[in-house]
């Protein structure tokens, strides 16, 4: 099958639904690596309280590089400097191949990139259920199917996640793990099982037989203590927990026992559930060269704001605020955006605003990635607005290595429990190793 296939099936019956689970690997590690190259393939450690003379903090997330070293998410920063110093704490005859590079949280930067996966995968499936900045569900039931792609013993729905995977990879540069499997549970234990840029497949009928050798904690839904409390009936395994007596978990675990005894035996009839529809829509694309060429530049805005504008009509959603996003080497972003006086569906506007926006600042710019968004949507059905005076609004300015007008808008969706760790239980691990100082956590 070719890379850029969009694999798709029709059927009479309802088949097996296929539901894909995109985790981002070590996210806020991966987006430093975005603006600093150089830290691919070093141990990066993000989080607060590092620096000399600074209170407690914690470990937001770590690479697989420092993970080596035993540096863990939620770790108290204290203990991961002991197992893996600062390059530039170290003394000169020091081995610097034992030390690494940490980075504090910013947040708003991991947003913006955030919001480019996001666009990926709303673009790739008709439901999407984003659980947090670096997770979310996909239904792709409609888009491909479980059957054999031609010529191949792979099926059509792992082509169809390489595709997203390949996507995101090309269009963002970050790295992903997707789980693909027919329910919620299954696809969320498949996208752990093969980190990082992992892909798993587990197809309908092997969903049994996938789960019943994972220890009983990979379970969805069965957190530490109560893998201790299975353990003391003997339930060290999911396939332990499958052929367990279900009214006897019932009875010690209440309607929670039930459940955990459905999922450890691949049964999970939950749907995934959007939540809610997109703030903004963008396109970015990536120069192979950097480039200062006015031409090359303005050929890519016009075919950005033209995919952009069909993306916009085919949801039926208009915008009042269109911009451009524009990538210096290494990685240091501006945005510019102008507010229109109401909200419009018209690609023409789109182009000639992108355009103008383009030609203002960057005409000369040499840059790496270029970007056009509409935001500020909406999806009613009434006349739109009159277009008188939008020439005069003002254009809004962000100049920062990740700060974007837009990015609040593009993806704060309220966190929801649909398969990855809740809010609150983001909170209580931080609340476990902070003492009170700010951090932000990534469970991955």
């Amino acid at each position: 099958m070719a890379e850029e296939t969009l694999p798709g099936t029709t059927t009479d019956e309802r088949p097996d639904r296929i539901v894909l689970h995109v985790d981002m690997d070590c996210f806020y590690a991966s987006c430093e690596r975005l603006r600093e190259p150089a830290l691919v393939g070093e141990p990066v450690v993000v989080g607060m309280g590092y620096e000399p003379g600074e209170g407690h903090g914690a470990v937001a997330t770590a690479s697989y590089e420092a993970r080596k070293f035993g540096v863990e998410s939620a770790q108290p920063i204290s203990t991961a400097l002991d197992r893996l110093p600062r390059l530039e704490d170290i003394a000169p005859d020091d081995d610097p191949a034992e030390a690494g590079y940490y980075r504090t949280v910013d947040i708003e930067f991991y947003k913006s990139v955030a919001a480019e996966v996001k666009e990926i995968l709303h673009d790739c499936a008709d439901v999407v259920r984003e659980v947090s900045i670096d997770e979310a569900y996909l239904d792709v039931t409609d888009r491909t199917a479980w059957d054999l792609a031609p010529s191949d013993d792979r099926t059509l729905a792992e082509g169809y996640a390489r595709y997203v995977k390949q996507r995101i990879a090309r269009e963002v540069g970050v790295p992903a793990s997707i789980g693909v499997a027919p329910n919620m549970s299954t696809a969320k234990i498949a996208s752990d099982f093969d980190k990082p840029d992992g892909l798993v497949v587990v197809r309908p009928g092997d969903v049994r037989s996938f789960l019943e050798p994972l220890p009983v904690e990979e379970v969805h839904g069965v957190g530490p203590v109560t893998a201790r409390e299975l353990g003391s009936f003997g339930i060290e395994t999911a396939g332990d927990l499958a052929a367990a007596d279900a009214s006897v978990l019932e009875s010690n675990f209440g309607s929670r026992g039930r459940e955990l005894h459905e999922r450890a035996r691949g049964y999970d009839d939950r749907e995934v559930t959007p939540t809610g529809r997109p703030k903004s829509l963008s396109r970015e694309s990536a120069f192979t060269d950097p480039t200062a060429d006015p031409s090359d530049k303005r050929e890519v805005v016009r075919a950005l704001a033209a995919d952009v504008a069909d993306r916009a009509q085919s949801r039926g959603a208009m915008y009042r605020t269109i911009g451009i996003k524009v990538v210096v080497p290494p990685f240091d972003i501006s945005t510019r955006a102008r507010s229109l006086s109401g909200p419009v569906d018209d690609p023409d506007l789109v182009e000639s605003v992108a355009l103008d926006l383009l030609d203002a600042e960057f005409r000369e710019t040499r840059v790496r990635k270029l970007g056009v968004r509409v935001s500020n949507l909406s999806f009613s059905d009434a006349d739109q607005s009159s277009l008188d005076g939008w020439e005069s609004s003002q254009p809004t300015q962000s100049d920062s290595r990740g700060g974007d007008p837009d990015s609040k808008e593009s993806d704060e969706h309220a966190p929801s429990d649909g398969g990855g760790k809740t809010e609150t239980e983001r909170e209580t691990k931080q609340s476990q190793t902070r003492r009170g100082q700010s951090s932000l956590v990534e469970f991955d």
